[in-house]
């Protein structure tokens, strides 16, 4: 009998001599390398022969043993047909020997029952042999066992860890025979077919082999050792197969032979170690608990990382991170055992980990939704899984406000999977939607994307209906609390004074006894529910409660009750949801993209669930078509395709041409783009343009006329892509345009002017052609007409004169005749000359309110005349040279097509000598500059007609006094002045005083809005003319009028950012902007300051310092200060600018003597984001604002630095930091003493300063009144004692002692000693001051009782 198998520590091991063989080793070893390849063959199938010729335990035969033993060493270096010959003869050895061990318990079973039969002694002998020899069969089956599975376990982990792929093509065969065995070896099946094998090897009863319940601890070890070291291995873990064996091996040794604290150990370590086999180790462990329903595995993994310390979570943030998702994948696998323990989890909430807290979220998640789904079991413990859940679900509503943004944003993802899965009770669902709704303004975007994605999850899945319209939740619930009334006169009394808060029920009234949604109302929905997610069209869902329809029949109070209870949280959802909008238009204001997009997204849903406002909040997106942001534009264009364009025509048109309706110019403006790149994308349909048409031409019934002008406003925004969309309707235009029903709508007649100037080339010559003269002749009467109202008119008239100028050939003539056609109406109305002549001498008789109409339409059609012209003159010189440009090219072409290259280039270079192409520009540059100053100014033969309307517009608006009486003539005035002012620079320079004058001065906001806007005109065109009255333009910024603030912040945005105009030392007005009252001023203001400073390197950098001195000494609130000063400096990031700036604001300090800018200066230094570098900095500008640091407030601003630093702070500058605290805590409190004394000490003087005034006074009065009489003298003496008394007593009151010792004191001597004031004492100059007045008042005594004796002698 062979000795026994040990597991040695490794195959090596095996070779090592055992002197006393008490375990079977390797005697003699083959060179399995020295073999030739045809020796190596014959070798192995030796070995296959005797392996399956010979019983499955011959393997513990010495010469079989060596021999397999060097196989499997140099296993690396087999062929693969040796391999494969070898593999397969150990595998299918150990296959079959697995069925006989259960062969060994019928064999002790026979022995056994022979034993206990048979009673003749003379069997005793045969008895003893027959077990003799199944002990030695068991031993033997045993030790076959452990050999097989030692080195199958050896082969797989030989072959996985060769680096080298398997030497397939170096070993490759001539014959077919070897090629056949190439291809057949696949070493992935095989590697499944053997761990598999092991893995079914545990499973059999191993304790007929081992005697015991359990195999021998070396055996589980090495398995289990060799399992978790393969799990390692990425790659091998892809292959089902054997990541399935692996996992049962696993389970099988922990759970079925007690094998669990060394398992848990090296699952702890792996899932420290490596990420990727999270998921896997979950799997065995939930197979295990399956396989053998026991979970003592899992239990003793979530003990063990419960035990864990969290703040070593902290450091290990890839262990925590590992950890808290197999924990989560646990729950999702062993939902009901997590859920019993844990409370073992529970303490890592505490922890710093915020990795720990986001898993433990999740897991709390998966068990809401798998742990308590069984309705079977007992009341009490029915109870008991419930306030379970309803722990669970109070910890994530306190995680929403967790510390970490991470946290937060986890939990309410975590809340949306519990709404998709119907885990949310009616009763915590308002609660949820009211977090939800109060994320949306957190300050990390990552929260806000989730909370979105929350809320639109929780309108997909919401339990109340398709319809969430709060009027008809309202209106509903009205009638059933009527009928609620009716069934139970006592009912509501519970809701209007328990459950009711404001009118609406609590949530916990709402919840049944199982805390879930309301099965009266879910169970019959679900269906409906599930299609709503797949649509964005609302549909009325059948069986569920109608909002609009009648009350049904309920007999049942109970469910009458539910329902009401259920309608009030709907509507109290619904409010909830409507209360965010305008959260979410600000959101589609953000920065950030993800904000944009889910805010978006949320906007439709909230539409498709007709909530309120949400109409009106989606057509604020439009403007968000032009961001820079790719993916913004594309959420727009996707989000307009979604609720406007719809697979039938006439309702895509309606849509269409309802929001141009009802769209400002700037929603206009954005749907003109938008519908520009669907054409361009081919979403605007033929189809969709025909209904367009039926409804511009009333062939579809009931359109009105404000319809008709929409449809055909929105096929001029498709023609400014594809103007051909146009010309199939050219006479319709000009008929229907023009016609009866531009009566109607006033705006009818300006949109077919619109479209007259977006035909193409080929069209208008069309128009000009059929339909010339009578399209002029509607323009002409157009402009000089009465038809259109007077609001109306200027914008219709602008439109037809642009109009003339586009369609027209020679658009000048049919201009100037416009224009005398409106002189000789305004001015032959009372003779000729006689308006101009009033005018002249400041009379306003003459105007009359039908003359200030004509006055006014003539300056606005002479002035918009002027200006086409110019602009027409623009549009001539870029045909010219576009003209040119062709021309050069086409005989560059030329030439090189038949000239040589290098003559070509001495062509060029003669004429490029010459200067003929740059003559060629001057003189059209000069013909261009002629004829713009000949548009004013006149040619060589005078000025022209509207030279002279500009003499006398001139001259019209520089009389006040008429501009004042007719405020309309005023408006008309100054727009047409400011026009020429834009044509014409000698005009602009002599009328520019007269413009700021009026900018300045005039009562109406509108011309003053209208004068801004034309000064940042002037300012691009005549930039040097401007340039001095800079400041006046920044001052528009303080105007009263909020109209004329927000022009003046978009004009000079637009100059400034556009580098029209530099940004000089006024710039601390806009900066005041930025707290307007007015918030669109204020929002504008900031947008400017963002966009200014992404330009360069960030110019805010360098204005900081010149806005902070100016804004300081403006008459600011203190709040608006620190608000603009914050927002400014938080648009500071790089860390040199905020370095620079430390030093900046340090040195402010020493030119400053103002308490208020101290305060200020310290506050701006309070807002830096400090860096190691600026702290030193600060630090070493103590001397500059050592001064300032006896002030309260400055003090707390440096405070705040400190404990800024002191986060980001390493040790040793920590150290420095502290020192410098202490430093300016000593610095503040010696300053503080030093004001107090010298606060004292001026008190004092004053009170000495006052006293030695009175004697003097008092000297004087008594050497000038020497010759009075005596009772005089004693009225002198009486005020002095009555001085010295008052003089003696303290500042607050004493007691009677001490006011006695006062009057002792001035009664006596006036030794030193007594000299003593009750609350401070006397020192250095002040005492000796108080005995120089004591001496002269005892010489006073002395010459007053001198006086008297003399005077008494004398008489």
């Amino acid at each position: 009998m062979a000795p026994n198998f040990i597991f040695p520590q490794n195959l090596n091991s095996l070779e090592e001599e055992d002197p006393d063989y008490t375990r079977l080793t390797v005697q003699n070893p083959s060179a399995i390398s020295s073999l030739r390849s045809s020796e190596l063959e014959e070798f192995v199938k030796g070995v296959s022969f005797d392996l399956s010729d010979k019983e499955l335990f011959c393997i513990e035969e010495q010469e079989i043993f060596d021999r397999v033993y060097s196989l499997v060493k140099g296993f690396a270096s087999l062929t693969p047909g040796c391999k494969l010959n070898l593999v397969e003869s150990l595998r299918s050895n150990l296959s079959v020997l697995l069925p006989n061990v259960d062969s060994l318990s019928r064999l002790r079973g026979s022995v056994s029952s022979r034993n206990g039969n048979d009673s003749d002694e003379q069997d005793e002998t045969s008895e003893v042999c027959d077990g003799s020899s199944t002990l030695d069969r068991v031993a033997s089956h045993r030790n076959a066992f452990k050999i097989y599975t030692f080195f199958l376990i050896h082969i797989v982990l030989i072959e996985e860890s060769s680096s080298s792929p398997i030497n397939n093509n170096t070993k490759a065969a001539a014959s077919s025979r070897k090629k056949h065995l190439v291809n057949s070896w696949n070493w992935e099946s095989q590697r499944s077919r053997i761990l598999n094998l092991i893995a079914n090897s545990l499973e059999i009863n191993l304790s007929l082999l081992f005697g015991s319940s359990n195999p021998d601890e070396n055996y589980l070890s090495f398995i289990a050792k060799n399992a978790f070291l393969m799990f390692e291995n990425a790659a091998l873990l892809k292959d089902s197969d054997t990541k399935d064996a692996l996992c049962r091996v696993i389970g099988t040794c922990a759970t079925k032979y007690h094998y669990i604290a060394q398992s848990c150990a090296s699952i702890l370590h792996l899932i420290h170690k490596y990420d990727f086999v999270v998921i896997h180790l979950a799997d065995a462990v939930a197979a295990a608990e399956k396989r053998y329903a026991d979970g003592s595995v899992a239990t003793s993994l979530i003990r063990e990382i419960g035990r864990t310390n969290p703040k070593a979570y902290v450091k290990d943030t890839v262990g925590a991170e590992n950890i808290g998702r197999f924990l989560v994948e646990l729950a999702e696998r062993l939902p009901k055992l997590i859920s019993t323990n844990i409370g073992l989890l529970i303490p890592h909430f505490g922890g710093e980990s915020y990795k720990m807290r986001n898993a433990l979220v999740g897991v709390l998640g998966k068990l809401v939704v798998k742990a308590f789904n069984d309705v079977e079991g007992e009341v009490n413990s029915k109870s008991i899984r419930l306030r379970t859940k309803q722990a669970m679900l109070e910890i994530l509503l306190e995680r929403c406000r967790d510390v970490s943004a991470y946290t937060r944003s986890r939990v309410l993802q975590v809340w949306a999977e519990l709404c998709e899965e119907h885990s949310v009770s009616i009763g915590l669902w308002n609660e949820v939607a009211a977090v939800a709704a109060g994320r949306l303004e957190d300050k990390s975007s990552m929260v806000r994307k989730s909370a979105l994605n929350l809320l639109i999850m929780m309108l997909q899945h919401n339990p109340f209906g398709p319809q969430l319209r709060t009027a008809s939740f309202e209106a509903t619930l009205e009638q059933y609390k009527k009928k609620l009334n009716e069934l139970g006169p006592k009912s509501p009394s519970r809701y209007s004074s328990e459950g009711v808060s404001n009118g609406l029920p609590s949530d916990n009234d709402i919840s049944n006894m199982d805390g879930e949604v309301g099965d009266e109302e879910t169970e019959g929905n679900s269906k409906e529910e599930d299609s709503l997610t797949d649509s964005c069209l609302p549909q009325a869902a059948d069986g569920m409660v109608q909002m609009d329809s009648s009350v049904p029949s309920f007999g049942n109070l109970e469910q009458t009750r539910t329902l009401v209870a259920s309608l009030e949280a709907g509507l109290r959802f619904s409010m909830c949801l409507s209360a965010t909008m305008p959260t979410l238009v600000q959101l589609m204001a953000s920065s950030s993209a993800t904000d944009v997009e889910n805010a978006i997204l949320l906007l439709m849903r909230c539409r498709q669930f007709q909530i309120d406002g949400s109409e009106a909040c989606l057509c604020k997106m439009l403007p968000l078509v032009f961001s820079q942001d790719k993916s913004i534009c594309e959420a727009v264009e996707n989000a307009f395709i979604t609720i406007y364009i719809r697979k039938n025509p006439v309702e895509t048109a309606k849509n269409l041409l309802d929001l141009s309706i009802n769209s400002n110019i700037g929603d206009l403006a954005s749907l003109e783009f938008i519908l520009g790149a669907l054409v361009s994308k081919g979403d605007i349909t033929a189809s969709m343009l025909s209904a367009l048409w039926d409804l511009f031409c009333f062939n579809v019934s009931g359109t009105t006329a404000e319809q008709s002008r929409g449809a055909l406003s929105v096929l001029c925004m498709v023609a400014k892509s594809s103007p051909s969309v146009l010309s199939s309707h050219l006479q319709d235009i000009v008929d229907i345009g023009f016609g009866r029903w531009a009566k109607v709508e006033p705006l009818l007649a300006r949109t077919a002017c619109t479209a007259l100037q977006r035909l193409s080339e080929e069209d208008k010559e069309k128009l000009l052609s059929s339909n010339g003269s009578r399209v002029f002749g509607i323009l002409e009467g157009l402009i000089t007409g009465f038809i259109l109202p007077e609001n109306i008119w200027y914008a219709a008239a602008d439109r037809a004169i642009a109009t003339i100028y586009t369609i027209h050939p020679t658009p000048e003539t049919i201009a100037a005749d416009l224009v005398k056609r409106f002189l000789s109406s305004v001015f032959n109305c009372h003779g000729d000359g006689k308006l101009q002549n009033d005018m002249d001498n400041g009379s306003s008789s003459v105007l009359t309110t039908v003359q200030v109409t004509k006055l006014s339409r003539y300056l606005f059609v002479v002035s918009q005349v002027a200006m086409n012209q110019l602009v027409y003159i623009e549009s001539c010189v870029r045909k010219i040279r576009k003209e040119k440009a062709k021309k050069e090219k086409i005989v560059a072409n030329d030439l090189k097509a038949n000239a040589n290259t290098s003559d070509v280039q001495k062509d060029n270079g003669i004429n490029a000598e010459l200067g003929l192409a740059a003559s060629e520009d001057a003189m059209l540059d000069g013909l261009v500059e002629r004829a713009e100053k000949e548009i004013i100014s006149g040619g060589n033969t005078g000025k022209n007609l509207i030279g002279h309307s500009g003499s006398f517009l001139s001259k019209l608006c520089r009389n006040f006094s008429l501009m004042q009486k007719f405020p309309e003539l005023q408006t008309s005035a100054m727009l047409a002045l400011c026009r020429f002012m834009i044509i014409d620079a000698d005009f602009c320079e002599s009328n520019l005083q007269l413009l700021f004058t009026v900018v300045e001065n005039a009562p109406s906001e509108t011309v003053r809005s209208n004068c801004t806007i034309a000064l940042g005109d002037l300012a691009v065109r005549f930039p040097n003319l401007l340039e001095p009255w800079t400041e006046n333009m920044y001052a528009r910024l303080r105007d009263p009028s909020v109209c004329v603030r927000k022009s003046a912040v978009l004009v000079l945005s637009h100059l400034i950012l556009n580098d029209m105009m530099k940004v000089k030392g006024y710039i601390n007005e806009m900066a005041m902007r930025v707290e307007d009252e007015d918030e669109r001023i204020s929002n504008l203001a900031r947008l400017f300051f963002n966009e200014l400073s992404k330009k360069g390197s960030n110019p805010i950098y360098n204005l900081l310092p010149d806005i902070l001195g100016k804004l300081s000494c403006q008459n600011l609130k203190g709040e608006s200060f620190c608000n603009i000063m914050q927002f400014l400096i938080g648009s500071i990031k790089k860390d040199k600018q905020m370095e620079a700036l430390v030093e900046k604001l340090c040195n402010r300090f020493t030119g400053v003597t103002d308490i208020r800018q101290w305060e200020y200066i310290s506050y701006c230094l309070s807002q830096l984001a400090f860096t190691e570098k600026s702290m030193r900095k600060l630090m070493e500008s103590f001397k500059a604002y050592e001064h300032v640091l006896s002030e309260d407030t400055v003090m707390e601003h440096f405070k705040n630095i400190i404990n800024k630093g002191k986060k980001f702070a390493k040790p040793e500058l920590k150290s420095s930091i502290e020192e410098f605290e202490e430093k300016i805590s000593k610095s503040h409190n010696e300053r503080k003493e030093q004001e107090l004394t010298a606060k004292n000490a001026q008190a004092h003087q004053q009170k000495i300063d006052s006293l030695g005034s009175f004697v003097a006074a008092k000297n004087e009065v008594e050497e000038s009144g020497e010759s009075e009489i005596t009772e005089d003298e004693e009225e002198t003496d009486r005020s002095m004692e009555e001085t010295g008394i008052l003089h003696s007593k303290p500042k607050n009151p004493m007691s009677k002692e001490q006011s006695q010792a006062s009057s002792e004191i001035t009664d006596s001597e006036f030794d030193d000693d007594e000299v003593q004031s009750p609350l401070a004492n006397l020192r250095g100059a002040s005492k000796s001051r108080l005995k120089k007045s004591s001496t002269k008042c005892q010489n006073t005594d002395t010459r007053t009782s001198t006086r008297r004796n003399s005077r008494s002698k004398r008489r």
